[in-house]
């Protein structure tokens, strides 16, 4: 049965606490932090503190702009100041972030993350259990851990990870290699059957694990609303999205396989032209069945059955995708709990 988490929003680093327990007190299973604007590992140590026992993690956060070396301190701290309730989302991003964004060079994104995901175990395994730290790949090669720098062991399992994935390849390795699969957004039920969780337990096969062994998790588009007023705000926040994703490459193969290569072609052009009236028109290019078809639509009564329908056996969890529990916290209180109590 699908279960409900949250991504923790919050302006100021002096509101995390404060969100992080309500979060906590509504009910969700666990509470992640995306990297925008902000770091989440400074964000999650926050919400650490504050918290008692929802699960915390990034998701997703950059891999390749930061060293696997840095990335298994901050993992392991959050670990220690959450008591084991940390788990470290990561994904490759898209090359022009990485290259333009990060100033980190791109190459062979799939074996590059399949990379930093072992050298980070290795790192761990070196702290925790004493080993040698030798690792030795394409990409990244560590063999360096003096006493000065050693993390050293921890009173909880190692944290585990997850790898974020949009393509069948990233799905795959995810399946392959971390603890589960943080899907993307921009996702139909038709993609997850077809695309996505194939692509998945094929890697998970290929690891020799049963696939209850493994999570896999998204973030759900839903247009939520107690009245038509509310409902038709959340509805054009979610068309903007769709239009945003839609312009990009990346995201393409959702749109194609509904038959909506037009659409993303369209977009794709609006957002090359990169001015203000082409971002202002994308929105408009989204019609009412694309909504409909990428987002659960409902009453806050219905959202827990249509979710249920929507994702049952093929995802464990997913998030609310732009609707913001903290403006009515009451009504998510009721969807968590019959979400994550039913």
């Amino acid at each position: 049965m699908v279960k409900l988490f949250n991504y923790l929003l919050a302006d100021s680093h002096h509101e995390v606490p404060a969100v992080a327990r309500r979060n906590e007190e509504i009910g969700f299973e666990r509470l992640y932090v995306a990297e925008t604007k902000q770091d989440p590992f400074m964000q999650l140590a926050l919400a650490a503190q504050a918290t008692e026992h929802v699960t915390l993690g990034t998701g997703i956060t950059p891999a390749f702009a930061r060293s696997p070396m840095v990335l298994a301190y901050s993992a392991w701290d959050l670990q220690k100041a959450s008591r084991g309730r940390f788990i470290l989302g990561l994904g490759t991003q898209v090359r022009g972030h990485n290259e333009r964004r990060f100033s980190v060079p791109w190459s062979t994104p799939g074996p590059r993350l399949r990379e930093v995901v072992e050298a980070i175990r290795a790192i761990w395994d070196c702290w925790q259990n004493g080993t040698r730290l030798d690792y030795q790949g394409e990409h990244y090669r560590f063999q360096l851990m003096t006493p000065m720098f050693d993390a050293g062991p921890i009173d909880h399992p190692f944290p585990k990870i997850e790898l974020g994935g949009h393509n069948p390849k990233a799905c795959a390795l995810a399946g392959e290699i971390s603890d589960g699969l943080n899907a993307h957004g921009i996702h139909t039920k038709r993609f997850l059957e077809e695309n996505t969780v194939p692509a998945f337990l094929d890697g998970v096969e290929k690891s020799g694990r049963r696939p209850e062994e493994v999570e896999l998790s998204a973030p759900a588009m839903m247009v939520v609303g107690g009245n038509s007023e509310e409902m038709s705000a959340h509805y054009e926040t979610i068309r903007k999205q769709i239009s945003f994703y839609g312009a990009t490459r990346t995201y393409s193969p959702v749109f194609k396989l509904h038959g909506w290569k037009e659409t993303y072609l369209e977009l794709h052009a609006l957002a090359a032209e990169n001015t203000p009236a082409s971002w202002e028109k994308m929105p408009s290019v989204v019609t009412d069945e694309q909504v409909e078809t990428f987002a659960v639509v409902g009453t806050p009564e219905e959202i827990p059955d249509l979710l249920r329908a929507k994702y049952d056996g093929l995802v464990d969890r997913v998030s609310p995708y732009y609707a913001d529990p903290m403006e009515n916290p009451e009504r998510w209180k009721a969807i968590a709990r019959e979400l994550n109590q039913g």
